[in-house]
């Protein structure tokens, strides 16, 4: 199983994330190919550009966003984050939605485009929790956003293009003391990185200072299915994202890729009866709740009591994604109660390569282990083959 561990133990922000997943890249064409897409994402003024950087004889990539040729020295892109009750004379300030305005022109593929928004609503969403706002009152300072929204889209690009089957991280180290933001000086974590890494490890330590920020915890949270100690793994390729500040600690983000062997995780199933929802509603569910990362949402036909016709709503999820997934059934749904069971899940090993047909470049599904192989084109690409030429997936398969 492809996988990926990162190792916090001096914390994240988006930049150091982003440089780390760059080292990654095999080779030099597919390196120089990322930046060329990331100066290309119609951000006004911004340039990415990756540099060498060594502390404490480990060397590394520190990613410059530059903004108007200015880099922004690695300060927290969001924490100027502002409510609509500040004052906006003297800069232009993004909303979520003329973020999203941005981003939905981006050149990247729709699935990158939602995790970028993803990512940016989990921000936006934390700053309004921290500061007792509404999330549309939410508002961040223009060169913020443009060096933000560049980290972000640049790890959401890189996730996708290393297609990785797990994601693990160490316990998150956030720093301790204060730390100097638009809002005044807040205790560190600050209360936006602190609203969005609950439910996560995290530890302060000594080192005095700001080591996660809230873009590098909202990839985190978004991305990372499980944190613990370094799994047993066959390391391929290593990466360093290198911060710009110096600590008696080397300042970096390190993480591996390589292969783990196939195994059974736990797994929480949560379920309910409905009979009072249409399926419309439950539709809508189960749309949120796979957008919230539930790893399987489905329904089952029953009958309750009084022969009433109902329907059973399951859904499976990682541990640390329970009390997401519970918040959000009583969110959407209409019951009052919600059944937990834990589960073991025995998972092949799964990969995606790009195979040459006579329809195109194809995405094919490989999934091995125990004793099996299994091979599947990808449903998508199938389907828009079959749109295009206006005939049935069937047909098409059968000439693959």
């Amino acid at each position: 199983m492809k996988t990926l561990y990162f190792d916090l133990s001096m914390g994240a922000a988006g930049d150091m994330l982003n440089a780390a997943l760059y080292e990654l890249l095999v080779t030099n064409e597919q390196k120089a190919e990322y930046i060329t897409t990331m100066n290309a994402l119609g951000l006004e003024g911004v340039t990415v550009e990756p540099q060498k950087s060594t502390k404490q004889g480990i060397t590394g990539t520190h990613m410059t966003v530059k903004v108007n040729g200015v880099s922004e020295g690695g300060h927290d892109h969001t924490h100027t984050a502002h409510s609509d009750h500040h004052d906006h004379h003297e800069h232009h300030h993004s909303s979520l939605k003329e973020i999203g305005d941005i981003v939905i022109n981006m050149p990247l593929a729709d699935n990158v485009k939602a995790d970028i928004m993803a990512i940016y609503k989990m921000i936006a969403e934390a700053e309004s929790a921290a500061h007792g706002v509404p999330v549309t009152d939410i508002h961040f300072h223009e060169v913020g956003t443009k060096d933000a929204i560049a980290d972000i889209a640049g790890v959401c690009l890189l996730m996708d293009k290393l297609n990785i089957d797990r994601v693990i991280a160490s316990p998150v180290h956030v720093g301790s003391g204060h730390v100097k933001c638009a809002h005044g000086v807040l205790p560190v974590p600050a209360p936006a990185t602190e609203y969005i890494l609950k439910g996560v490890p995290i530890y302060g330590g000594t080192i005095q200072g700001e080591l996660c920020t809230p873009t590098g915890a909202a990839c985190l949270k978004y991305f990372v299915n499980e944190y613990g100690d370094m799994p047993v793994m066959r390391v391929v390729r290593t990466g360093y994202g290198m911060g710009t500040k110096d600590f008696e600690q080397v300042n970096c983000v390190r993480v591996m890729l390589g292969m783990t062997d196939e195994k059974s995780t736990d797994v929480v199933e949560l379920s309910c009866n409905l009979d009072d929802m249409t399926p419309e509603k439950i539709a809508f569910c189960m749309e949120s709740l796979f957008e919230a990362g539930a790893l399987d949402v489905y329904t089952v036909p029953i009958v309750m009591k009084k022969s009433r016709l109902a329907t059973q709503l399951c859904v499976m999820c990682e541990p640390n994604k329970r009390e997401e997934m519970i918040k959000l059934i009583f969110k959407y749904t209409s019951t009052i109660g919600i059944r937990e069971n834990m589960a073991h899940r025995y998972t092949m090993n799964r990969s995606v390569s790009k195979v040459n047909t006579p329809y195109g470049e194809l995405r094919v599904k490989h999934s091995e282990g125990y004793g099996s192989e299994k091979t599947k084109y990808e449903y998508e690409d199938l389907a828009k083959v079959a749109r295009g030429i206006k005939e049935s997936i069937d047909k098409i398969e059968k000439n693959l």
